[in-house]
């Protein structure tokens, strides 16, 4: 129980200073709104052929995909916000509190994951008048599963700010590995049109599993095997880069 004290201790504090700073957090918002009024449009006219005959087609195929950009690029850029938190000291100052080092971790990235699930709730608002429809059961699982891949790209942010210990590194990395794996994901063109080596390649991408997954519970369809096995997938995934996180931050953080 210690440890979900300490989580909670930490996510309130980083929480707390997040809402000071609600201008940061309406401008978070501005590119995903701005894709998700001027992108998804066009995937009606591209997947036609796929069964996409409206805009609440569109939408319904775009929204998912849009979930998974946010969580894979917001968690990714996390690692910064832990780099400017251990060359301000206060990682030094919690390390002198009885707080545990996991729970300095974990606090922080989940209130990662509680920022962007609150810009993907925005984005659904957003995305009702153009007719995105959904049942609730099935969006609040969507939400389950994206908070996984949240908390995987935050953690593997981590990682790389743990080893490299430089902005600028960190920068270079985040962006040779974000911009493939995206693409790979099919988070903004649905990997059916895609090449089959691609798609045979994106078979690997723990965040491919989790847009087909997401793109099914958008389309109702709970059932589909995709669901489970991309859950499957991710939880795996994230709780092991979780570990390695925990390992490796209680490792150099000595």
């Amino acid at each position: 129980m210690k440890i979900l004290r300490d989580i909670w201790l930490i996510f309130q504090h980083e929480a707390g200073l997040m809402m000071r700073n609600p201008t940061m957090i309406a401008l978070s918002l501005a590119q995903p709104i701005t894709y998700l009024i001027l992108f998804a449009p066009f995937l009606k006219a591209a997947m036609v052929n796929q069964g996409v005959l409206s805009y609440a087609d569109a939408y319904r195929v775009y929204v998912p995909g849009l979930f998974v950009a946010m969580g894979l690029f917001g968690g990714l850029f996390a690692g910064y916000g832990l780099l400017s938190a251990l060359r301000a000291g206060v990682i030094d100052r919690c390390r002198v509190t009885p707080v545990s080092r996991t729970g300095i971790l974990l606090g922080r990235a989940l209130m990662q994951v509680a920022l962007i699930e609150v810009q993907a709730i925005v984005i659904t608002i957003t995305a009702l008048p153009f007719g995105l429809r959904v049942h609730l059961g099935d969006l609040l699982i969507a939400y389950v599963l994206l908070a996984m891949v949240i908390l995987l790209s935050v953690s593997i942010s981590y990682d790389i700010a743990l080893l490299v210990r430089n902005e600028n590194s960190l920068g270079v990395l985040v962006n040779t590995v974000g911009q493939p794996v995206s693409l790979l994901a099919g988070v903004l063109i649905p990997l059916a049109l895609a090449p089959l080596w691609v798609q045979n390649v994106a078979l690997w991408i723990p965040f491919s599993w989790a847009t087909d997954g997401l793109r099914a519970l958008f389309r109702g369809d709970l059932t589909d095997d995709v669901v489970w096995q991309g859950t499957a997938i991710v939880v795996v995934a994230t709780v092991a880069t979780v570990a390695w996180s925990s390992r490796l931050f209680n490792r150099e953080i000595s």
